[in-house]
């Protein structure tokens, strides 16, 4: 016969506690990081959305020629379209030099009660690359009829 004192044949109740214990904070661990990682994704999202709405500014003021966006006096506005509600702002300062604009745009947004935003600046020439011919309208060294 074998004595149970000197051959324990199991787990004592103190070592099960402690295999517990360090599951358990291994777990915690783990979803902690995953949390993280989930909000930075979102984040990262939401900079990227900002970004786009910055690039189809610069486009559209490319499109129309930074004076005449100057004339239309739209310089603010918001997108609720996309999620979170962006707001948009753009600023023109003429330097002085021919026809040379700075163009600066901020993009801001609200994540939860925190506020974030993103600035891109740019400069611009006003006078148009658009030039009128006799037969038609030259543009970049192609003619269109």
């Amino acid at each position: 016969m074998t004595d149970r004192r000197t051959n324990p044949g199991g787990f004592n109740l103190v070592e099960a506690l402690v295999a517990t214990m360090i599951l358990s904070g291994a777990v915690l661990t783990l979803g902690a990081i995953s949390t993280n990682a989930l909000s930075g994704t979102r984040l990262h999202r939401h900079y990227e959305g900002a970004a786009a709405l910055i690039d189809k500014q610069l486009s559209l003021i490319d499109y129309m020629g930074i004076e005449a966006f100057i004339e239309a006096g739209q310089t603010e506005g918001i997108v609720e379209e996309l999620e979170p509600a962006y707001r948009w702002s753009v600023t023109t300062e003429y330097q002085g030099i021919d026809s040379l604009y700075l163009v600066t745009i901020t993009v801001s947004w609200l994540e939860g009660s925190r506020p974030y935003s993103v600035t891109a600046q740019t400069m611009l020439d006003g006078a148009g690359t658009v030039t009128s011919t006799g037969t038609g309208t030259e543009t970049g060294g192609q003619q269109t009829r």
